[in-house]
């Protein structure tokens, strides 16, 4: 057996160099989260005072009591479940067969449609007309609103392009073509299994995106049936913030005014975890595949 190689001064330096780093990285990294965590479930007083360092102090759920106790919370939810998921659909429905296409060196024109993919990129009709097209198509205050104008991105379509032009072979193609392959049954049945990893992450980015998206719903929906999480949650905090506001300055109830202060100084926090909360549970469902597939276009063969 050989001997492992001994690692030198400078490499030794590097590691110790690497390490401190990345510990400091990681911390800078946890902190806010940790912080906002225990802020959430700690006394406003304590959090306000510097006295709550990292670790909760005088537990308290005031927060979260303010804001669950809003029953649009889960038609919230529902929504933006729903958004997210027929979204991300909608997003892989366009966006995966539209790179695979792209990618191809025999699809007759290409270059002519990325160049206009592209041209997206740099222009834009802007807010009033895109606002005023789609009242004119009739999807304004409808869950389409949500959905179809972001439908696709030309950055992610790049991204998966290069995936499919770097991980997919020209000699696989040809196989299957000799075996009688169709272009649909190829792109499905070899294509597609293939392609887990750049799949896993374009779900992830524009599962992200439209669980956060709520400027949109601000412009384009007027019913609050159909307001994702992100808008109920942002009312809440504007009206418990306008309750403290409205106490301060028609109230001498010393008492209520310091509870209301409090309570909305907490809910603030409260609503960071509410609303980041399933994000982070399904991220390390994915994580393995996220790693893999940053790595896109990075190896070739």
């Amino acid at each position: 057996m050989m001997n492992a190689m001994r690692e030198t001064k400078l490499d030794q330096i590097f590691v110790a160099i690497n390490t401190v780093l990345l510990s400091g990285i990681l911390i800078a990294t946890l902190y806010p989260l940790v912080f906002v965590i225990s802020a959430s479930i700690s006394d406003p007083d304590l959090v306000n005072s510097g006295r709550m360092i990292l670790l909760p102090k005088g537990i308290s759920f005031e927060g979260y009591a303010n804001v669950f106790k809003d029953s649009r919370i889960w038609t919230g939810y529902k929504m933006t479940i729903f958004y997210t998921l027929a979204g991300t659909l909608i997003n892989l429905a366009v966006t995966i067969p539209a790179a695979y296409s792209l990618s191809r060196k025999d699809f007759v024109g290409k270059k002519v449609i990325i160049i206009i993919f592209m041209a997206t990129m740099f222009f834009s009709g802007g807010l009033i007309p895109t606002y005023l097209l789609m009242k004119d198509i009739g999807i304004l205050n409808t869950i389409w609103s949500m959905l179809l104008p972001g439908a696709t991105s030309i950055w992610y379509i790049v991204i998966c392009r290069t995936y499919f032009q770097t991980n997919i072979p020209d000699e696989l193609r040809e196989a299957a073509v000799i075996d009688g392959c169709t272009d649909f049954r190829l792109f499905f049945s070899i294509v597609l299994p293939l392609s887990s990893a750049i799949i896993a992450v374009m779900a992830l980015f524009f599962g992200v995106s439209h669980w956060n998206n709520y400027f949109s719903a601000l412009v384009y929906l007027s019913d609050k049936e159909l307001f994702p999480l992100q808008l109920i949650l942002r009312e809440i905090l504007v009206k418990s913030e306008f309750n403290a506001q409205m106490l301060l300055i028609g109230s001498s109830d010393s008492e209520a005014l310091g509870k209301e202060l409090r309570i909305a100084e907490q809910t603030k926090y409260a609503l960071i975890i509410v609303s980041t909360l399933p994000v982070m549970l399904a991220y390390p469902f994915i994580q393995k595949y996220f790693v893999k597939g940053v790595m896109v276009g990075s190896l070739k063969g």
